[in-house]
C-alpha cells in the first residue's frame, strides 16, 4: 500500500492509501475517488514533504510498517452528506458572527456579567476552557457549546 497527500479542486487537502501509483492515476482519472470534505471528484496528489537521506556515518531511523487505514464504519455519512452537514454548520457559524458579540476568551467574564445584571443582556460568543465551562454550569448559567470550523482560504 502506498498513500498520498491528495487535495480536490476546492483546496480541501485529505490522505489516500492505494495499492499502486498507477491505481491512484486510474481511480483519478475515472472519477472514483471523492474529497471527504466536499464530495469533489477532481482530485490530484498534493505535494508531499520528500524523504531526506541521511548523511555520511548517520544512520536513519528505523522505518515504520505500513498498514492498511482503518475501514469506515458502516452507516456512517457519506462525502456528500459530509459536506451538507459542513454547508449548515458554516452557516449556523456566518449567522453566530452576524448577529452575537464576538468576546473572546473573556467569555466566562462577560456570561457572568450578563447572568448576575451587570451588564446589559446581549448575545455573545467566544471561547471558554473546559473548568470555566464547568464553572459556569456549576451556577447555573446557562450557554451552549457549538464546534466551530476554522476559516478555509477561497
Amino acid at each position: 500500500m502506498i498513500s498520498f497527500d491528495l487535495r480536490c479542486k476546492k483546496g480541501h487537502v485529505f490522505e489516500g492509501w492505494f495499492s499502486s501509483g498507477a491505481r491512484f492515476d486510474a481511480d483519478a482519472k475515472a472519477k472514483r475517488i471523492e474529497c471527504p470534505i466536499c464530495g469533489d471528484k477532481r482530485i490530484e496528489k498534493a505535494p508531499m514533504a520528500p524523504n531526506v537521506a541521511a548523511g555520511r556515518g548517520e544512520e536513519r531511523a528505523p522505518a515504520l510498517p505500513v498498514s492498511a487505514p482503518a475501514p469506515l464504519p458502516s452507516g456512517g455519512p457519506t462525502p456528500a452528506q459530509m459536506a451538507e452537514m459542513y454547508k449548515a454548520m458554516r452557516k449556523f457559524q456566518t449567522m453566530v458572527e452576524k448577529n452575537f458579540d464576538h468576546v473572546g476568551d473573556r467569555f466566562a467574564e462577560e456570561a457572568r456579567k450578563i447572568h448576575h445584571g451587570e451588564v446589559d443582556k446581549r448575545a455573545i460568543y467566544g471561547n471558554a476552557t473546559p473548568d470555566e465551562s464547568k464553572a459556569l454550569k456549576d451556577e447555573g448559567i446557562e450557554f451552549g457549546e457549538i464546534p466551530w470550523l476554522p476559516r478555509l482560504n477561497g
